[in-house]
């Protein structure tokens, strides 16, 4: 099958690395509630050791080890009549929209994104909605207005 031939901004890298130390703060703050109520009750030394391995085992994936195959494994293209999008690491997921089913496109920047000057781009279907997410401010926008364009140019040939 033929792939995507567009990637995602390398700078997703960063930002999906920020998302996963923050999950893994949160997991650490839990973590350490356990260790307390472990101490407290005097619960059975391998739990804490269980808690604390599958922490560390989070801050691995979820910080060093998947934003890089993440990255590596996004794609995207957007043709006339159709986007296709590939996703995933263990389960590589290919998407087909046909640009007649896009009802609306938005783009949308959180606070990581902004602060690298990032943007993702959100189309939806009746069915869902699908997106691409990690692309330059500029190519975003470009690409929205893009899309915008041949979804109208395909309703139109309805």
């Amino acid at each position: 099958m033929i792939e995507p031939q567009e990637q995602i901004d390398r700078k997703a890298i960063i930002v999906w690395r920020w998302s996963g130390f923050i999950a893994s703060t949160v997991s650490a703050l839990l973590a350490a509630a356990v260790f307390y109520l472990a101490h407290r009750f005097h619960w059975p030394g391998w739990i804490p050791g269980v808690v604390a391995a599958g922490v560390l085992a989070e801050i691995v994936l979820t910080v060093l080890v998947m934003p890089e195959l993440r990255w590596k494994r996004w794609r995207y293209e957007v043709r006339e009549d159709e986007i296709m999008l590939q996703q995933g690491v263990m389960f590589v997921k290919r998407t087909l929209i046909p640009m007649v089913r896009i009802q609306h496109v938005d783009t949308h920047q959180g606070p990581l994104l902004r602060a690298y000057g990032l943007a993702g781009i959100t189309f939806s279907t009746a069915a869902g909605s699908h997106q691409i997410p990690a692309l330059t401010s500029e190519t975003a926008e470009v690409l929205r207005v893009r899309i915008a364009e041949l979804a109208k140019v395909s309703h139109e040939d309805l």
